[in-house]
């Protein structure tokens, strides 16, 4: 066990500066607990959930449907854990590995989870950019180097106080839907066979590998870490037990709510895309650009990729916002480094903006989607570095005392991560061979096996941070201060 560790308080310039009441009506209650997970819901609406969604709804019509609805269902399991971390502990996740693991696990956790908050900026960037040019005819380039200035945006918002953000995402995530909500209106998709798209199939070759890229571009790891630190905006007495009771009830609603909001943006995707490329015989409509150019000629008016590009933007704006959120919260938890807000945000957004530019300049713009997909690809090798330590904190007794999770409930959060870890690592595997199959120069093939020594050395992590609190104690609330 570690030496009494000593923290900030997570995002300490919002920490409990939300008023709530454990007594009054459900609504009163309900309205001042909600937040938190509209927040966090936008990483599941983002640029590289709609490659997923598109590509999966033109090749294979509604059969994916069901899929989508399972990473739902894994979305909102795991998102519960990371409230009930937060919201029992006072640690966000990066705080509680900290407190947990040595120091010399916790460094490559956090370059992981840093590479993961990266790769989901990069494709914010390249959604907004994306967006941006389809509606208004801006360079690629000119819309990338654009998106650096929604970091005074983001500092605005903060400053303004978790509220005004939370309200601002939340009016981002209703254009988005009923953005898709008047598409739908003009495709007018075959709701039976939609229905019938909930019903679980076989998968098999491109469908496996495309269900595979919707869990994993679904099931974000740095999600988890946002969620379990934004809960702790709301102020309630933590020591009492009806208070954290309420909390813990509330939150759970407020997910519920704001998960299935999301999965009801990513199920319009694919229902769009099988509605309308699927029946019309384009089976291999797979980028966005693609699909706005499409739209148009299918539906019959100009209004579908106005909407369409619309969405875009504000999925790209909302989704940048949270991870810049996250970024900071992992660099505090793991290092206990404090930057300036504005610094922090700026640092992140041009590590994403650098490779984008790169790309662009160098390989042209047919080459974003490549850029797009291993950007997911990121995401899927990280997710297990979040999970795996999530489920054992909330499973411990002696750190989450009688709010530990139950039996049935940690017999599912397991099966949830075996089944992501499975998929993602058959993702990974895949893209490696394809990569392989290709000829390569020397320089080409010491990269290759360099990222192999990577990925072995990435499994060798997993496995410890698997193995090593079966044979620890971790650490209780007496061991830490905030």
């Amino acid at each position: 066990m570690k030496a009494k560790e000593i923290f900030r308080k997570s995002l300490d310039e919002i920490n409990s500066t939300v008023r709530t009441s454990s007594t009054g009506n459900f609504l009163k209650k309900f309205l001042a607990f909600s937040g938190p997970a509209y927040l966090v819901s936008v990483g599941y609406m983002d640029p590289g959930n709609w490659a997923t969604d598109i590509a999966g709804g033109s090749k294979f019509g509604y059969q994916l449907l069901w899929v989508l609805l399972m990473s739902n269902g894994m979305a909102l399991l795991l998102q519960t854990l990371a409230a009930r971390l937060g919201l029992v502990s006072g640690l966000d996740l990066a705080q509680a590995s900290q407190a947990n693991y040595p120091k010399w696990i916790n460094l490559p956790l956090f370059f992981l989870a840093q590479i993961a908050i990266i790769a989901c900026d990069l494709a914010e960037v390249l959604g907004f950019a994306i967006g941006l040019k389809l509606l208004t005819g801006l360079s690629l380039l000119s819309g990338v180097s654009f998106s650096i200035l929604d970091t005074m945006l983001i500092l605005l918002l903060q400053k303004l106080g978790i509220r005004k953000l939370e309200a601002f995402i939340l009016a981002l995530v209703v254009i988005i839907g009923a953005s898709f909500f008047v598409e739908l209106f003009f495709a007018k998709p075959n709701l039976h066979e939609a229905l019938q798209g909930f019903i679980p199939s076989s998968l098999n070759g491109d469908a496996l590998l495309i269900a595979t890229g919707i869990i994993g571009a679904t099931v974000m790891p740095h999600n988890l870490y946002l969620h379990s630190a934004l809960v702790q905006t709301r102020k309630f007495d933590v020591k009492n037990p009806k208070h954290l009771k309420t909390a813990l009830r509330f939150n759970f609603i407020d997910s519920f709510v704001a998960l299935n909001l999301a999965f009801f943006v990513n199920a319009a995707i694919l229902i769009l895309a099988a509605a309308t490329f699927f029946v019309n015989g384009m089976h291999e409509v797979a980028e966005i650009t693609d699909a706005h150019r499409l739209l148009s000629s299918i539906l019959g008016t100009k209004i579908a990729p106005i909407l369409f590009a619309v969405a875009l933007i504000a999925s790209g704006q909302s989704s940048t916002i949270t991870g810049t959120l996250a970024g900071q919260i992992i660099m505090e938890g793991y290092l206990d480094l404090k930057m300036k807000p504005w610094l922090r945000r700026l640092f992140t957004r041009s590590l994403a903006i650098l490779p984008a530019v790169f790309t662009l300049i160098y390989f042209g713009e047919n080459k974003l989607t490549a850029l797009l997909v291993l950007s997911q690809v990121v995401l899927s090798m990280q997710l297990g570095f979040a999970v795996i330590p999530l489920i054992h904190f909330v499973s411990n007794k002696k750190m989450m005392q009688q709010y530990a999770i139950k039996f049935l409930v940690k017999i599912l959060a397991w099966f949830t991560a075996i089944i992501i870890l499975f998929l993602n690592f058959q993702l990974v595997w895949n893209n490696l061979i394809s990569w392989f199959q290709h000829d390569s120069s020397i320089a080409e093939l010491l990269l290759k096996y360099a990222s192999l020594l990577l990925i072995a050395g990435a499994v060798l992590l997993l496995i410890f941070i698997t193995v090593q609190p079966f044979f620890k104690k971790l650490s209780s609330e007496n061991d830490f201060k905030i």
